[in-house]
């Protein structure tokens, strides 16, 4: 089952570039991530349509952080990248007719709703500006 690092991965570079002079580049960022520049853009995006960053083009351009670490949230990162569901646990659907199946789905389906609320309101409640100071 493949993991979305993605909320991780721009958590960990937004806080760098808190702490650049320049702007960070896509192809830097992308040798950061050991990604392709395009996938930086793409992504990066979905974070200036909500304006956590801007871009500016042309010598010395790139990507700028547009908000202060302490204003933005773990919550609002996982919401600009659209990000749907944090589990990728599945309910069964092959059986739809059958109690046992039906019982299981509910169980499970409760159980990840409630776990998802949890951890959703745990995001919305730490900054950025925290995991600076969190020691390695």
């Amino acid at each position: 089952m493949r993991k979305d690092s993605r909320l991780s991965r721009m958590l960990h570079i937004l806080i760098h570039m808190d702490h650049m002079e320049e702007a960070a580049t896509s192809e830097h960022i992308a040798t950061m991530l050991n990604t392709n520049p395009v996938v930086v853009r793409r992504t990066m995006g979905c974070l200036r349509e909500q304006g956590y960053v801007t871009s500016v083009k042309g010598h010395g351009g790139g990507w700028r952080l547009n908000v202060a670490l302490k204003d933005i949230t773990l919550l609002d990162i996982h919401n600009a990248l659209g990000e749907s569901s944090v589990f990728t646990i599945g309910l069964s659907d092959e059986y739809t007719e059958c109690p046992i199946e039906k019982a299981v789905n509910r169980e499970i389906g409760d159980a990840l709703k409630a776990s998802e609320d949890f951890l959703l309101t745990r995001f919305g409640e730490v900054t950025l500006d925290k995991l600076t100071l969190a020691k390695a």
